[in-house]
């Protein structure tokens, strides 16, 4: 999807973003940092591929993170995806391994390696990565 030109943000496409990263489990729509949208996108051309990514959890309502907290102790309870700055990704052409290391090379926010549940956590705070 083409969302920005000639250094301006295609309005239309960026809602269309929002409702696609809404919270699936309840239907919220909330606004999606367009720093995250810029990351997944400048990771996804790193990654030479056509194929679009696989989105398992954009924006997450207050609910849905209490409930994958209660189920996980690797949800955080002040997730960035509360605040619509966090994706889960995964892409069947490339490994966990090879989209992690497209997100840290954009430098400009987190990124998660989950290999055991085959997705990668990309956000637009503060620089740093975990996992395996």
């Amino acid at each position: 999807m083409i969302y920005w030109v000639e250094g301006d943000y295609i309005k239309d496409a960026i809602e269309e973003v929002h409702k696609f990263m809404r919270d699936w489990r309840t239907n919220d729509v909330k606004y999606i940092d367009l720093r995250t949208i810029d990351i997944l996108a400048a990771s996804h051309n790193l990654l030479d591929v056509s194929e679009p990514y696989m989105l398992l959890s954009g924006y997450r309502s207050p609910k849905t993170n209490a409930m994958l907290r209660s189920r996980s102790s690797g949800v955080a309870k002040n997730s960035l995806h509360l605040k619509g700055q966090a994706a889960d990704i995964s892409l069947k052409g490339r490994s966990v391994s090879q989209i992690a290391k497209a997100g840290s090379a954009c430098r400009a926010g987190g990124v998660g390696r989950y290999s055991g549940s085959n997705f990668v956590h990309m956000d637009c705070g503060a620089v740093r990565t975990w996992g395996r």
